[in-house]
Parts: C-alpha cells; structure tokens; sequence
C-alpha cells in the first residue's frame, strides 16, 4: 500500500468501490461523515479524500459544495463509478428464494423493475454497505441486499443476481482532494479547474461575470447556486470549467469574474477523467 484515502461509509460502499478503482494501491479508510473524511485528511491521518459530488440520476449530493471551500483540502483529480448494482445473498441462496432485499433508499428506487418482476419485498437499510454486512450476520437466504459487487466480495454474499438497475446509465461523479493545490500537472488530455465564488449585489451582476467565460471560449461545464449560512441573500456559486489557469483565455475570463465578484477561491486543477465522456 502507498499511502490512505479516506471515504464515507463502510467497506464495500460505492465510495469505497471508487477508491478501489481509482486509486487500487492506496489503503481505504472508512468514515462516518463527510465532515470526518475531510478532517482524516487535513489531520494527515489520510493523504487523499474521496467524495461524491453528483449523480446522473440524482444530481447532486447535499452537503457537499457546502463543505468543500472550508475544508482545506483542493480537488488532483475527479473519477466516475458506473453505478451496477447487485442482489447478494447468503452461500448458496437462489434468486427463487429471496423474499426481501435491503439497502439504502436510494437504490431501492433504482431497482423497481427488478424488484417488482420477482415478487421482492424493500427494506430500508441505512446504507449498501451496510445492509450487505447485515444480510451476512443474518445468515437467511430469503433475505438479500442491494449493493456492490464489491460489497459482496468483502462480507462473502453471493451474487444472485448482476446488474439489476432499472436505468443502463447511473454513473456518480466523485472527486480526489488532498492537502496540497497541485497547478503543475498538464498531461496529454485537457485540463479541468473548479472554483467557487460570490458575485457582489449589483444588478446582473451573474451575467456579467459570465460574460467573460464566453467572450473568451472557455467552456463552463458546471455552474451551481447555493446559499452560504442559511442566508437568502448570500448565494455562493460551484463551476466547473475546461482550461488551466495559466491559460491565457482562462486568465482573461477570471480577470472579468473578479471584477464582479466579492470572493473567489480556486478549488482545484487536474485532468479530464477519460470516464467523463
């Protein structure tokens, strides 16, 4: 192992099937919260984070553009895990015996088709991982859980039945944060920078502050509004774009952002995950 990547949830979750994946000689650390992900890291008991940031199908992960301009910590790289999702069961259990399956809310509803087909009954777990864990202990083969293949590896469930999600495109985004800003990187692909900002209480002050983006070819891939300290006023904006700071189009277009905003702080700068298109 070279190095720790701290992720939320148990062993098994998604978040820990995307630092498998991404990151397969790095030690994983589950934690409780997003809150103790972060933390683990900026105490330097992990040196990388893995945190979700959005869902095709759910869109956004709450929370998380809240935490992400205090933490810390800076954004090296993104990474996107397919969301394939699996009925387990104990050793030997067959798809004719299963009588309920378990998992977190949110995959239960991925899942309907299947479930309905098979005459399974839902019960809500407090997450995948989990319930795989619980199905384990439980050790009943008309009882199942919803999760990752690696999930079932881990708490040694069969796989009764392979990707059974409703809809053929569930892919979550996650991004890799660590301690230190990394703006040396360029790699042979096109880069990506994220940022958040503030823009000051004037009227079109949005508008205008994008103006700059457009008028210099930079392509924003992602702009998202949210309030700042429960506040209907403040609102604090998450974009994404393509390009490098040290780019001269990209300078140009933060140049005018600046001038219509009251604060900006850069996220992070790394390569376009291949997975993204």
């Amino acid at each position: 192992m070279t190095g720790r990547i701290a992720f939320q949830g148990e062993l098994g979750a998604y978040s820990h099937q995307a630092c498998h994946d991404a990151r397969p000689d790095m030690e994983p650390i589950p934690c409780a919260t997003f809150e103790d992900v972060i933390e683990t890291v900026r105490k330097g008991d992990a040196d990388l984070a893995m945190l979700p940031v959005e869902n095709s199908t759910y869109g956004r992960v709450a929370d998380i553009h809240r935490l992400l301009p205090g933490s810390g910590l800076h954004v090296v790289d993104e990474a996107f895990v397919r969301v394939h999702i699996n009925l387990l069961g104990v050793r030997g259990a067959r798809l004719a015996d299963v009588e309920s399956a378990m998992s977190h809310t949110v995959l239960l509803g991925q899942c309907r088709d299947f479930l309905r087909k098979n005459n399974i009954s839902v019960v809500t777990g407090a997450d995948t991982a989990g319930s795989a864990q619980y199905i384990a202990r439980l050790g009943d083969p008309k009882q199942a859980a919803l999760a990752s293949p690696l999930a079932g590896e881990i708490y040694g469930l069969d796989v009764i039945a392979r990707h059974i999600e409703d809809h053929d495109r569930n892919t979550t985004r996650f991004l890799i944060m660590s301690r230190e800003l990394d703006l040396k990187r360029r790699g042979s692909g096109m880069m990506k920078t994220s940022f958040v900002f503030r823009v000051r209480n004037i009227p079109a002050a949005l508008y205008k502050a994008m103006g700059g983006f457009a008028t210099n070819g930079v392509n924003m891939t992602k702009l998202e509004s949210y309030m700042v300290d429960g506040s209907f006023t403040a609102t604090q904006f998450f974009a994404d774009i393509e390009g490098h700071p040290d780019d001269r189009n990209v300078q140009l277009a933060m140049e005018e952002l600046d001038y219509f905003t009251t604060n900006i702080a850069l996220l992070g700068v790394y390569p376009i995950d291949p997975a993204r298109r």
